[in-house]
């Protein structure tokens, strides 16, 4: 009842406010007429001054019982509606829409015909409208493909002196792909086979073109030629309802040929698509290769088709996903991230997702969807209701509303949500003995044995082989397939329940640990570090594989037929959701620059300055020009992951200590507890450099780090092992932390310094430069490697106090480049990955496991996992400082 209303409230209005123009606007009461309105671009190819969205309704008056209405209806478009419009319209829009809607009209208008009490005087008024449309669509069949121009001008066809249209040279693929159903059945009513010859040698030319090794289509093609425009491939927009087609031609024409294509290609997407729950487009080339990070919201269309083709479990799962997105911005935006945040905010009240959930429904006769359909009408009558109908959503996190209801909400949305909840004495007739075209038209099922075409089976083309049993070519009945088991259902939702959910809550649900035995928790995100073994143990466990990228970052991926049990696989998601949720907090963080670390006592008086990577906690060095300077300490434990035994020698002074083992803030919370005035955390990755990885920065834990008030930063392993050489050699290293290098005469004012070290003049700074030749700590590219060359790890001071020593930063929190919609994680010191190719997640761990360049391998080479002798070191400045002395007497 409760659907009833709602779609009264808008089918009225419409007739009230906007007909007979083609669409209601909502927020203005009136009706949206082309050429009167600003253009909304390819949008409005779907109006062409034919009363659309009465013609797109027809059908749903008498789905839901208004069969007077629906009378009242035909006999207002029989007598107001013009097909001979001089307009430019979508070849694909006006099938689907008015082509299905007059055809889906004349199916229902003949069945109460013959139940005897309505449309006794309905003498296939709705099927001449049908034909004549269906000849002013032809024209646009007019290539050397067979594939359709994308848009038609309903008077003067395609390539007229006055048609405005005929130069289009590409199409999207379900453009032309979608229309077997309706030109099929114009065919099959009429008998007149042009139509069907027509859609089928389109389709033919699309199975020809074909990605023959991944068997996947791309999203635009050539009409002329056949290649591949966009050559990216998924399920969503621009391919969606080609795939659906192929399914519901075999159901509808009995063609052994079309079931064989889909299932051809239904194998590929489970392949490479299909990421459960996640469905992510690849490259019809390189299927293995993502192509986007994002979801549209047109592939909600899936689980339904799913469901007919008979595979229920990635049907429920991505169902789950959906609805997980909804219940999160109360209706599914256009596009979203693999971490479910907005990318596109507007929805114009698609009825994909309710088009799905009734299949599902049907299925499996659990309830459970009988309360997502409940949530769909409340988020609509909350959100989305207006006085004069229902207005689309211009933006779903703020709930904006945009002056438009399209034709499809009546003709689809209404009538999926009023099926979802009627019982089989509600309706006037058998939905059974229809099948819904991609608009959810009705076409009834005994057209296969009409007036059939006779076409010659493609021989030419070889089939792929299937041996898989879910490919049996007959329609499923799901009654063997999937017994109506709620709980058969529910088991494959519940570990999904919090796939979109920020806190990704995860309740005790095993008796082994409601007992305090058994296995231990599951591993969470934000305790994961990949230096431990037992931590990686536990990921194979769950399915999750952990890649070393050639940049130093980790990439995890799961999957889940490769855990242990259900119950590790479960633990496997739950950890890469909470992955992902850790990386997108980390995203939002500032991205800083890098800071240096100063060795400033003798001999080395600021001459040495390496990059450091910052920390997201504790003092900012940028709001603090003079730093923070001090002797070094090395702390006890060295991990620096619980109290400090040794805070005597850590007071008031910079503690050194190694990466790995507990959160970054850990650490510092517990040098700071011990009286340190700041931090320095050295990587425990032999080797690495800041030369060779990329800016590292120092994630806090996710929670409040405000009581972090010391400066931290992170040295790679080479820069660290300068400062543990020189406390080797001389104890008592002093150094400064700042926001960058400062030249000496700002270090050692007010301060004993020896003579050598005077005001910062031009011959100091001629002299650094100087030194910095002569010591080639920056060599180029061109350079052989010398005997001293650090690449970076070592740097002479900056002429003026700059920053030459700090490498460019890549942005350690960038999306990766992703084989699986992969995010990029900052390492909370656990060496935190990132997002899922099933989810994938793309790690800043920033540990240069495999170090392949030149540069790198002649670091290798020359540092020997060693930092240049400082005896060697010393005796080059010694020189330099000789050379000074000559150069400042001279000068006197």
């Amino acid at each position: 009842n409760q659907v009833l209303e709602m779609f009264d409230h808008a089918y009225s209005n419409y007739m009230e406010h906007a007909y007979p123009a083609d669409e209601l606007m909502p927020l203005t009461c009136r009706g949206r007429v082309r050429g009167q309105e600003p253009s909304r671009g390819d949008v409005d190819d779907a109006l062409g001054k034919f009363s659309l969205t009465l013609i797109d309704t027809l059908d749903t008056l008498v789905v839901l019982n208004k069969t007077k209405e629906f009378e009242e209806a035909v006999k207002k478009v029989i007598k107001d509606v013009n097909l001979d419009n001089d307009i430019v319209v979508s070849v694909f829009e006006t099938n689907i829409r008015v082509l299905g809607g007059l055809l889906g009209g004349h199916s229902v208008a003949i069945m109460l015909k013959e139940k005897g009490e309505y449309m006794q005087w309905y003498n296939g008024e709705l099927l001449h409208m049908a034909k004549e449309l269906g000849y002013k669509l032809l024209p646009a069949f007019n290539t050397t493909s067979g594939l359709p121009y994308p848009r038609v001008n309903l008077k003067f066809g395609v390539r007229h002196p006055e048609a405005r249209t005929g130069t289009e040279t590409d199409t999207c693929t379900a453009c032309a792909g979608t229309l077997i159903l309706e030109f099929a059945a114009l065919s099959r009513f009429t008998g007149t086979s042009i139509f069907e010859e027509y859609a089928r040698k389109a389709l033919d030319f699309i199975w020809e073109k074909r990605q023959r090794s991944s068997n996947l289509v791309g999203v635009t093609i050539n009409i002329h030629t056949g290649d591949w425009v966009r050559k990216d491939s998924g399920v969503g927009a621009g391919i969606d309802s080609y795939y659906e087609y192929l399914l519901k031609a075999y159901v509808l024409l009995g063609d052994d040929s079309f079931l064989e294509r889909f299932n051809t290609h239904y194998d590929a997407i489970m392949r490479y698509i299909s990421q459960p729950p996640l469905l992510l487009d690849v490259h019809i080339h390189k299927p293995m290769l993502n192509a986007r990070t994002w979801m549209d919201s047109l592939l909600a269309f899936f689980p339904g088709l799913q469901v007919l083709k008979g595979d229920i479990r990635p049907a429920i799962e991505t169902h789950e996903m959906l609805y997980q997105v909804i219940k999160k911005h109360n209706f599914l935006p256009e596009a979203f991230t693999t971490d479910f945040r907005v990318h596109w905010a507007q929805h114009p009240l698609r009825p994909e997702f309710a088009e799905s959930t009734y299949f599902l429904y049907k299925a499996t006769g659990d309830p459970y969807y009988l309360e997502v359909g409940k949530t769909l009408i409340e988020n609509l009558n909350k959100y989305a209701r207006v006085p004069c109908g229902f207005a689309a959503m211009k933006d779903v996190r703020t709930g904006s509303h945009e002056d438009r209801m399209d034709s499809f909400f009546l003709a689809e949305m209404f009538k999926y949500l009023y099926l979802l909840f009627a019982d089989k004495e509600d309706m006037i007739f058998d939905i059974e003995d229809y099948i819904f075209t991609t608009e959810a038209h009705l076409l009834p099922l005994w057209l296969s044995t009409t007036n059939q075409t006779i076409s010659k089976k493609n021989t030419s083309t070889e089939y792929t082989e299937l041996d898989d049993s879910n490919f049996d070519w007959t329609c499923p009945n799901t009654q063997i397939l999937f017994p109506n088991d709620p709980m058969f259902a529910q088991s494959i939702r519940e570990p999904l329940k919090n796939v979109v959910d920020k806190s990704c809550p995860r309740g005790i649900s095993r008796a082994e640990e409601s007992l305090g035995s058994g296995p231990k928790p599951p591993l969470r995100a934000r305790d994961f570090m990949a230096s431990n073994p037992e931590h990686l143990e536990i990921l194979k466990k769950m399915g999750v594989s952990l890649i070393h990228l050639k940049d130093g970052r980790v990439q995890l991926v799961q999957h889940a037929v490769q855990a242990a049990s259900s119950l590790d696989a479960e633990d496997g998601l739950r950890f890469m959701q909470e992955m992902i949720e850790l990386s997108s907090q980390q995203q939002k963080e500032q991205q800083l620059p890098p800071r240096a670390v100063q060795i400033v006592s003798h001999p080395f008086f600021g001459r040495v300055v390496l990059t450091a990577g910052p920390a997201q906690f504790g003092m900012d060095l940028s709001k603090h020009k003079a730093g923070t300077r001090g002797f070094v300490a090395t702390i006890k434990p060295y991990n620096g992951c619980s109290e400090i035994t040794n805070p005597e020698a850590v007071k008031e002074k910079i503690a050194l200590m190694q990466r790995g083992q507990c959160m970054f803030a850990e650490k510092a919370r517990n040098i700071q507890k011990a009286g340190a005035i700041g931090g320095i955390v050295i990587d425990d990755n032999e080797g690495s450099s800041s030369d060779t990885a990329p800016l590292f920065q120092m994630a806090g834990d996710g929670k409040n780090t405000d009581d972090i008030t010391i400066p931290m930063l992170f040295l790679f392993n080479k820069e660290g092992n300068i400062i543990l050489d020189a406390i080797r050699e001389y104890e008592a290293v002093e150094v400064l932390l700042s926001d960058k290098a400062k030249d000496r005469a700002t270090i050692f004012k007010g301060k004993m310094i020896p003579n050598y070290i005077i005001d910062s003049n031009l011959e100091i700074e001629n002299m650094d430069q100087k030194s910095s030749e002569n010591d080639s700590h920056k060599p180029t590219s061109e350079e052989a490697p010398s005997e001293s060359q650090d690449a970076g790890a070592v740097s002479e001071e900056p002429e003026g106090g700059g920053e030459s020593s700090a490498v460019g930063d890549p942005d350690p929190f960038s999306p990766a480049s992703t084989d699986s919609a992969s995010v990029s994680v900052a390492d909370p010191d656990p060496h935190a990955p990132g997002a899922p190719e099933e989810p994938a997640c793309t790690a800043g761990d920033s540990q240069p496991q495999e170090q392949n360049t030149q540069t790198e391998a002649n670091a290798e080479a020359h540092w020997d996992s060693k930092v240049q002798p400082m005896e060697s070191i010393l005796a080059d400045w010694n020189e330099d400082i000789e050379a000074f002395e000559m150069m400042e007497k001279d000068e006197l």
